[in-house]
């Protein structure tokens, strides 16, 4: 089974868990006061959300990049860029705000980020358009209106969606140069 796809079961398992245990999400969520004392929260807070919506659309973000991204750098890179950019995100949204923040969204931005490194021409529609844009296209646009609201108090957490993009953009360069040396190395062999 592809990491991508544990991945998913593992949010709908952690989103049944949270409303069938009572605080399991507070002790999941990232609470930046708790954060030194209950490290694992910089993980686990990727793996619960605020509501059923906010799963939803996560995961099919995630449906419909990660095993692309998963099947062109292998499962354990894949596994590296998915938590590097959450804990990025999660890191970055804890030194801009005080207040408890959840979800998938730093680590699926680095997702689009290295997708959009690694496979720039790739198409991808953006709603509301209906017509298909390049990745790289959309990753800037992403990134222009989470960088204009941030400090909008619109209870997203932009910085982590802007760190998480960072981590993706540069494990996609760093995947992209490594494919240039091997690809050049046998070719001078």
């Amino acid at each position: 089974m592809m990491i991508s796809m544990i991945i998913l079961l593992t949010n709908i398992l952690f989103f049944l868990l949270q409303n069938l245990i009572p605080k399991f999400t507070w002790f999941l969520i990232l609470y930046p006061p708790l954060l030194l004392q209950e490290p694992w929260r910089i993980i686990t807070h990727m793996f619960i959300h605020a509501d059923f919506s906010h799963l939803f659309f996560n995961m099919l973000f995630l449906i419909f990049f990660a095993p692309t991204l998963e099947r062109e750098v292998g499962g354990m890179k894949f596994l590296g860029i998915y938590l590097s950019s959450g804990i990025l995100g999660g890191v970055a949204q804890s030194l801009v705000s005080s207040s408890p923040s959840l979800g998938a969204s730093g680590a699926l931005y680095g997702v689009f980020g290295a997708l959009a490194i690694l496979n720039p021409r790739m198409k991808v529609m953006i709603f509301p358009l209906l017509i298909p844009v390049p990745i790289s296209a959309a990753v800037v646009l992403f990134a222009f209106l989470d960088f204009i609201l941030m400090g909008s108090g619109d209870a997203i957490a932009h910085g982590a969606h802007l760190s998480g993009l960072l981590a993706g953009v540069i494990w996609g360069f760093y995947l992209s140069r490594r494919r240039r040396v091997i690809f050049n190395g046998f070719e001078n062999f």
